[in-house]
């Protein structure tokens, strides 16, 4: 069979216009659900033989050349783009018929293009975001793997991009292991509402055949089958949400990448990045520039163009299936792509940077980090916290024009502003002691730290092995 045949020509007389004929195609993007698309075939035929369009011996020979398809696609996933088919739909059953014959012709009975090419992007969807979990969490345990050799590294914590109070940078990577954990998280939670397959739906309103679409679902790998076909057809829902999912991923990369950007300045070298991630100016000789990290954040904007394309494909579509449907695998595809390669660079990028430390505690001496624990220390002795925070904020201005820090002043410059403060203010000031006064769930002591290392450790180790 000439797989320039159209499934559907033989309502037309004359042959596409040969530029609506590529502008139409798209086995160039979907040849990646072929091996979907087979494996779905597989389920189907089975079904027609319970429901007794195919026999024992027509289901076996289909499903055995569907096999020996499966195997050649598997070893090259582009073998059809050199094809003239329309489709990979298209291909998959031409290809059958030149192995098995007509009979090849039997396995579309009962089903559409329209619930095909839907059941082959959720299994497409199904595996791939099992592979982003295990990407998200080998990009935790990197995370903590440097939150273990960096937990007594102090350095500033910001807000506003001005030094706040003093963190560690163990602290620092433990707040992105709590972003990628929802990002898996996220992933975990739509697999419950990507986990029901279309197929049997037909074109829009269910098949002929008797099928089990329960079982049907279940031999896929699926829970369970759609409930409504109109829906089901046309549903790209679980396509939203993947890049929405993919959007919120790829901002907290941005944000990490922004960050590194900032430790590895000049102005601040918290952290100096490796060769292998860094790239030269053409001009300039002493360049070291953070091109790896520019990219990630870079390409974050495209991630969000993706999400927006497939919103604005789908606003308008009626019910039920239409040819704009078409455009959802390449924003899908592509996002895929810019998705793993940013987990994988920014996780090498973390393996291999090395932390400066003294920069780092010197940075946090600076900008009077320690102010808080004086509001802390007067609120402690019984004053209220309004007040404390008013005297705190004075005794850092006569820091400023004495230009030292806080536990360089003398304590008559504290007794000026209340009485209540004694020598063990200085205890209090002591940067070692403003971290670990921090003792609460979630804070910034070392213990505590200690213990969030090692519960994420868990947690990943037991969520490997399950």
């Amino acid at each position: 069979m000439n797989s320039s045949i159209k499934l559907w020509g033989g309502r037309f007389l004359k042959k596409s216009n040969p530029l609506f004929q590529n502008f139409n195609n798209s086995l160039h993007t979907d040849y990646q659900l072929v091996k979907y698309d087979i494996l779905g075939s597989i389920s189907w035929s089975k079904s027609l033989l319970e429901c007794k369009v195919l026999t024992i011996f027509e289901q076996k020979s289909i499903e055995n050349a569907l096999k020996i398809l499966l195997k050649k696609v598997s070893h090259n996933p582009k073998l059809m783009l050199n094809s003239d088919s329309e489709d990979i739909h298209s291909w998959v059953e031409f290809e059958l018929v030149n192995m098995i014959g007509v009979l090849g012709k039997k396995l579309h009975t009962g089903r559409s293009r329209n619930d095909q090419v839907s059941n082959s992007l959720k299994l497409w969807c199904k595996n791939i975001i099992y592979k982003l979990i295990e990407d998200l969490k080998k990009i935790q345990y990197t995370l903590v793997l440097q939150s273990e050799v960096s937990y007594k590294c102090i350095m500033p914590g910001y807000t506003h991009l001005q030094r706040a109070q003093p963190i560690t940078f163990a602290y620092w990577c433990l707040a992105y292991i709590e972003m990628f954990k929802r990002d898996e998280q996220r992933l975990k939670d739509s697999l419950l509402r990507i986990n029901s397959s279309p197929l049997g739906s037909g074109a829009l309103s269910g098949t002929f055949c008797n099928i089990n679409r329960n079982k049907l679902a279940m031999d896929m790998g699926f829970l369970t089958a759609t409930n409504n076909s109109l829906d089901s057809v046309s549903d790209r829902d679980y396509v939203i949400e993947f890049l929405s999912i993919a959007s919120i991923s790829m901002m907290h990369l941005s944000r990490l990448s922004e960050d590194l950007i900032f430790f590895n300045s000049g102005e601040v070298s918290f952290v100096e990045l490796s060769d292998l991630f860094t790239s030269g100016s053409s001009l300039m000789p002493q360049k070291k520039n953070p091109d790896a990290l520019e990219l990630i954040r870079g390409k974050t904007g495209i991630v969000y163009g993706s999400l927006i394309s497939i919103l604005v494909i789908l606003k308008g579509l009626p019910l039920s299936y239409n040819k704009d449907l078409q455009e959802d695998k390449g924003v899908l595809f592509s996002t895929v792509n810019i998705w793993r390669n940013s987990l994988k660079i920014a996780e090498l990028v973390l393996k291999t940077l090395r932390i400066q430390r003294f920069n780092c505690l010197k940075s946090a001496y600076k900008g009077y980090a320690n102010a808080t624990e004086l509001v802390d220390y007067l609120v402690n002795k019984g004053l209220a916290f309004r007040d404390a925070h008013h005297i705190s904020g004075k005794i850092v201005l006569e820091a400023i024009k004495k230009k030292c820090f806080l536990e360089n002043l003398d304590i008559n410059i504290f007794k000026k502003y209340s009485d209540l403060f004694e020598l063990d203010v200085y205890n209090k000031l002591d940067i070692v002691s403003c971290i670990d006064n921090k003792s609460s769930k979630g804070g910034v002591s070392f213990n505590q730290v200690l213990k969030s290392i090692k519960n994420i450790k868990n947690s990943l180790y037991f969520s490997c092995i399950n």
